[in-house]
């Protein structure tokens, strides 16, 4: 089920959503929303913690237990690093992202970074698409992150044990760390209560 479908300023509190550090919003036509990110705006703490940053703006709902969380998502990527995603979030210094992003090299990715206290980060594949599926998953303590062209054929972008509280924040953000701000849209959005297999997505 598309958490999406029909999301309006006016049914926003309604479908259990809150916007954190919010710029602008609006529904997209045919269903999903667009999301702004102002400049200056990410999600890392660097591991050599000379910058950290989690001010993008976030759209959650609150999630408890074991679950599947998917998005579809298509960001303008007007500028290096400029990205939307799925983020995870407990606290400032415990939290995970998998998102769809512009990188250092000219390329668009899925990239992951998971954070305690300081963050890792790594690219997966580079994926010449306009948009993509992702998808995190959590069983207990292990999180698993994968993406699809099809939002239907799983591959596998990372799979860490991350001790979190059992109710989280989970759902969708948008960064813009050195260009002058970008929008992303949100296609698809949907959480399930239930266990997956932390390797396959399924």
């Amino acid at each position: 089920m598309n958490l999406l479908e029909g999301l309006a300023p006016a049914t926003l509190d309604a479908c259990g959503f809150t916007w954190e550090r919010l710029l602008r919003w609006e529904p997209l036509p045919g269903g999903g929303i667009r999301a702004a990110a102002p400049p200056d705006t990410d999600y890392f703490r660097d591991p050599a913690g000379e910058k950290i940053r989690v001010n993008g703006p976030f759209l959650w709902r609150s999630v408890a237990g074991d679950f599947v969380a998917r998005a579809r998502v298509r960001p303008a990527f007007g500028g290096m690093y400029d990205a939307g995603g799925l983020l995870v979030w407990q606290d400032e210094e415990r939290w995970a992202k998998l998102c769809f992003e512009r990188t250092n090299f000219g390329t668009t990715a899925a990239i992951s970074v998971v954070t305690r206290g300081l963050s890792d980060d790594a690219n997966g594949l580079d994926l010449a698409v306009p948009d993509l599926w992702l998808q995190v998953c959590r069983s207990g303590d292990t999180f698993g992150m994968q993406y699809a062209l099809d939002g239907e054929r799983w591959r596998k972008v990372r799979r860490f044990h991350l001790p979190l509280s059992p109710t989280l924040r989970v759902g969708l953000f948008v960064q813009s760390p050195k260009a002058a701000g970008t929008t992303a849209d949100f296609l698809w959005f949907s959480v399930e209560s239930r266990t997956a297999d932390t390797r396959t997505g399924v």
